[in-house]
């Protein structure tokens, strides 16, 4: 599948010279003459890289590379400079904004495919990674001392519905930070598990903490901790299976079917085709009336 590379730069010359060395590269490529209008490109289509121009009318490309890595969809979408600026601070304004790299006007053709081709396999061989950690039903965050979080598996925030968020930080809560600087600072003083209590939450999260690969990087694994009882008495009530009963579950707490699917880790397809099943075995035609069963099976 050919890659879709966003070009976003004011200068209409600019745009035709890197549409024509990316196209003979086989890409195919998309353009806009202002940081809104390819912030709009990317709510309406999935691109595998942007290359930003610095200096534009309105928003700069500082900002909206800021942008992008505050919004979940566009965060991990790498983000490659291509501007006239070549002062040092202009460079590490760029990576300090989120950049993967930065190309100094004008533009070397050779060296443009190459940055791109290396930047995009990059980004594939992190999908392929955190497609098989969300297969196993494995979710990981790392952190630094003071609770802020460096990266995540992407199932990540939908399972920590009450993790706090600064802008494009991230932060542990407070009880669950305390736990995991007890487990640096005194690891035989503390459980290396931990379940964050939060009268918010509709299900438990197991925190475990699992060492220190990198300087000031600690890593810590999540797991979903359900009331088995409940999942159980649906599947013998309703007579559903085990994972019927476990999506029927979440229904009733009022969890999305693509919440849904990141909590069991299945996919969008699955979850609708259990909830096909789900309705034809219990006798109903929405979702109101599957959370008014469930109610009824646990409460009645």
């Amino acid at each position: 599948m050919t890659s879709i590379v966003l070009v976003v730069d004011d200068e209409p010359v600019n745009l035709s010279l890197a549409t024509d060395i990316l196209e003979a590269g086989g890409f195919t490529v998309l353009v806009a003459q202002s940081a809104d209008d390819g912030l709009a490109i990317l709510a309406d289509v999935l691109v595998d890289l942007v290359l930003l121009d610095a200096v534009m009318p309105g928003k700069d490309g500082f900002q909206m590379c800021r942008i992008m890595k505050a919004v979940p969809d566009y965060r991990d979408i790498p983000v490659v400079f291509m501007t006239g600026l070549s002062g040092q601070d202009d460079i590490v304004q760029a990576f300090e904004a989120g950049s993967v790299d930065y190309i100094v006007k004008p533009i070397q053709p050779a060296e443009l495919l190459a940055r791109t081709r290396t930047h995009l396999d990059n980004a594939r061989k992190t999908k392929k990674l955190f497609r098989a950690i969300n297969f196993s039903g494995r979710h990981f965050l790392a952190t630094d001392r003071e609770g802020v979080v460096q990266w995540f598996s992407p199932q990540v925030p939908s399972i920590i519905g009450s993790i706090a968020s600064h802008d494009t930080t991230v932060r542990l809560p407070v009880d669950t930070l305390r736990w995991l600087q007890a487990c640096i600072n005194s690891p035989s003083s503390v459980d290396a598990s931990y379940r964050q209590q939060d009268t918010d939450m509709e299900y438990g999260v197991e925190f475990s903490f699992m060492g220190q690969p990198e300087p000031d990087e600690f890593l810590v694994r999540l797991a979903v901790v359900r009331d088995g009882q409940d999942v159980t008495c649906l599947q013998i009530k309703l007579g559903l299976t085990v994972r019927e009963a476990e999506v029927l579950y979440w229904v009733a707490k009022g969890k999305t079917n693509r919440d849904i699917a990141e909590i069991l880790s299945i996919s969008h397809r699955t979850v609708n085709k259990h909830l096909e099943q789900i309705y034809i075995k219990i006798g109903v035609e929405n979702r109101a009336a599957a959370t008014a069963r469930v109610l009824q099976a646990l409460h009645g």
